[in-house]
């Protein structure tokens, strides 16, 4: 486009007194008649200097050849050789300077380029190229939300099955007249629009909108950042951003920005992927106003954790430790500092090894519960009904995988008296270790003791869980999540003193269904294995209440109270004023003012002078206001601002209730994006390679944001990636 400009506009060529010097002992200067004669030569009146206008467009690399350095760059002066040196540096028909004459042409008669020659396709053309590129869009838009594999095995056209993609472009033509006529095996050779790499395009451009949705959605508003990483199936070390923001609408966002591949989990490492993927989508880190990773040192050291770093360059991007993460770790504590209960999840590990290791064992404890659900149907124990008597198995409990201990107590009392079945038929028919451990299984899982600590952790797992899934929620807020954890530790004090009566009775009752032995609660308790003369001097009741059930509760609730520090710092107890809850009984004029100073770049001394009468007027008029008086939690009063127009009427307050719902809570969401890591680039699909599985996560993950794109917008943005065959 310069190089046109530039010929279209012609030489330069100023009517100017010459200036005459001496040049062989003689007064010479540039002639304006030579203007005439060539028809490429201008004159630079600061250099005094001629120079070749086609020779300067077309210049070779190193600047010397196409016509001589003088004419191009250093300028030609030597006016005494005049006629001769331009007729010398025209020189014969394959000249350098001829062969830049004829670029020139070249350039300026459209006719003859072929990107022009490209767009003069006939209408006809087009219009089918059109249709062919939407039939591949449209397949491939399906393959990614569902998140299956767009390539097949084998895709010659004797294939059976020649993968999703082409399958699916089959089977969208199959009826349609328009589309089947212009695909496949009736499109040009050359111009199909099915090969891998116009499919890695398509899918590109898919995730290109959708990352420019997602940044316009965020605007000019600040977000936070949640991060984590972790291992895909080719055995590298993948790092996922996501980003938590509040929308125009008021709404809590949590979105995925993008994968990318680290060569290590260093803190600085992760800090420059993290600044490149946000300076690739138009952001930085000056606009972060929170951080949400796990535990671990590289991510939350105090001095060399990427927490840290970040904290350097931008003192407002304030960390939380993941909330659901610090849960699952009290959930692990206890299992494991407590003698009794991390013996007995290390029975529970055993025991899904010896029944969940062979298919024929699973078998038969499914035969086995079909059975005995039928008999109870039968005898009107059970109800029937839609999703009711589902089939169930033994989820093995793991230390990373939140909630999996208590489900994998939870079915574990439906299946009871299957497993006991199947461990009686190893015991009978294995040979070898097997049978030795089933025999020591089944004593121990058929005694008091196992039935007492899985009724009492089930109870204890279920008040956590129901925290560890509203922790999840991507609309989860600072405050509302302290109010649970806040819950969840009255509701564990409430049944350490209301709820050994209700245990007990449950332990019984299951102890009778199954015909296990019943502990006398006055008796003296003997340990197993120790002679009665030996015994402690204490008494079931002892035992079971205090040692078991109290202890646990206990390690528990200190568990909780020593992870969840941070609901005690200066920051979210000034947070928690703007919580509606109960008509704003907790709201703080003084700490609302403390807490726009943690925000320097957003509230100015002017700012906070504004807020103080401001959050006068505001909390009158919320008070007053019945639909904001029953609101719970900060993320409902933000849309409410919103849909009453209060952001309008009170801007700092508005800008305070941002800030805080930036907090991150937990990083489920990034956890979240693994899973679909993990479905996405599976064993069959490990060469995918990181640009692909980046491209493919976003149109995969976001999928809501996938449905409601525009073809047009995903049209335009694949045709404008490179030169393309075929026009729109």
């Amino acid at each position: 486009m310069v190089r046109r400009y530039y010929l279209q506009k012609g030489p330069c060529r100023p009517n100017h007194n010459f200036p005459t010097k001496d040049v062989g002992g003689r007064l010479r200067s540039f002639k304006a008649s030579w203007y005439k004669k060539y028809h490429w030569l201008e004159y630079s009146i600061a250099k005094d200097a001629a120079y070749c206008l086609h020779c300067f467009l077309f210049r070779s690399d190193d600047g010397r050849k196409g016509g001589g350095a003088s004419f191009i760059s250093t300028g030609f002066k030597a006016w005494n050789r005049g006629d001769e040196a331009l007729d010398n540096h025209v020189g014969f028909v394959n000249s350098e300077h001829n062969k830049a004459v004829r670029k020139c042409e070249d350039l300026l008669t459209q006719s003859q380029s072929i990107r022009v020659a490209l767009c003069k396709q006939s209408d006809q053309v087009k219009k089918d190229y059109r249709i062919r590129l939407q039939a591949s869009i449209d397949c491939i838009r399906h393959c990614v939300r569902q998140g299956h594999a767009l390539r097949g095995h084998d895709e010659s056209e004797s294939s059976k099955n020649r993968g999703n993609f082409i399958e699916l472009l089959k089977f969208h033509a199959f009826g349609r007249v328009d589309v089947h006529s212009v695909v496949l095996e009736n499109a040009p050779k050359n111009l199909q629009m099915t090969s891998p790499d116009i499919q890695k395009d398509i899918v590109h451009a898919i995730a290109s909108e959708i990352t420019k949705e997602i940044i316009c959605d965020i605007g000019e508003n600040l977000f936070s950042i949640l991060v984590d990483e972790a291992r895909d199936t080719s055995i590298k070390e993948q790092m996922a951003v996501v980003l938590r923001y509040v929308n125009q609408e008021g709404y809590v966002m949590e979105r995925l920005l993008g994968i990318a591949h680290v060569s290590d989990t260093k803190a600085l490492t992760l800090k420059m992927e993290i600044e490149s993927i946000l300076v690739t989508s138009g952001l930085s880190l000056s606009r972060i106003r929170g951080q949400g990773y796990d535990g671990a040192s590289n991510m939350s050291g105090e001095i060399n954790g990427l927490k840290a770093l970040v904290l350097a360059e931008n003192s407002s991007a304030y960390y939380v430790h993941c909330f659901a993460h610090q849960l699952q770790l009290t959930l692990v504590a206890v299992a494991k500092q407590h003698g009794d209960v991390s013996g007995f999840f290390t029975l529970i590990t055993n025991l899904i090894n010896l029944v969940g290791g062979s298919c024929k064992r699973m078998d038969n404890i499914r035969e086995s519960q079909a059975a005995k659900v039928v008999e109870a149907l039968c005898c009107g124990e059970l109800e029937t009904g839609r999703g009711l008597n589902q089939e169930v198995g033994l989820k093995r409990p793991c230390d990373t995988r939140w909630g999996s201990h208590f489900d994998t107590l939870l079915n574990l009392p439906v299946i009871y008296s299957s497993v006991i079945d199947c461990l009686d038929i190893i015991k009978k028919e294995a040979k070898g270790e097997a049978k030795g451990e089933a025999s020591v299984t089944l004593i121990c899982i058929q005694s008091f003791d196992f039935a007492f600590i899985l009724h009492m952790m089930i109870k204890v797992l279920a008040i956590t869980n129901e925290l560890s899934k509203s922790l999840q929620r991507k609309d989860q807020d600072i405050v509302n999540a302290m109010q649970l954890v806040r819950g969840a530790k009255l509701r564990l004090q409430d049944l350490r003193d209301k709820g050994w009566e209700s245990l007990l009775d449950s332990v019984i009752s299951f102890c009778k269904k199954e015909y296990l032995p019943i502990s006398n609660m006055d008796e003296l308790y003997i340990l197993s294995g120790r002679p009665r003369r030996n015994a402690q001097q204490i008494t079931n009741l002892h035992h079971y209440k205090v040692e078991l059930f109290y202890t646990v509760v206990d390690m528990q609730l200190q568990e909780l109270n020593s992870r969840f520090d941070e609901v005690n710092t200066e920051l979210l107890c000034c947070v928690a004023c703007l919580n509606p809850d109960d008509a704003f009984a907790d709201f703080d004029k003084e700490k609302l003012l403390k807490l726009a100073t943690f925000y320097p770049n957003e509230f100015s001394i002017d700012d906070i002078l504004h807020l103080d009468p401001q959050l006068d007027s505001y909390i009158f008029d919320v008070k007053m206001n019945t639909r904001f008086t029953k609101l719970k939690g900060i993320a409902e009063l933000c849309r409410e601002m919103v849909v009453a127009k209060k952001f309008r009427s009170f801007p700092l307050v508005y800008r305070l209730v941002k800030l805080a719902l930036l907090l991150p809570v937990a990083t489920a969401s990034v956890e979240r994006v693994f899973s679909a890591m993990n479905y996405v680039k599976n064993t069959l699909r490990s060469r995918m390679s990181d640009e692909g599985l980046n491209d493919f996560l976003v149109g995969y993950v976001e999928s809501d944001i996938l449905d409601r794109l525009d073809d047009e917008c995903i049209l335009q943005t694949f045709q404008d990636m490179k030169t393309r065959r075929g026009s729109l």
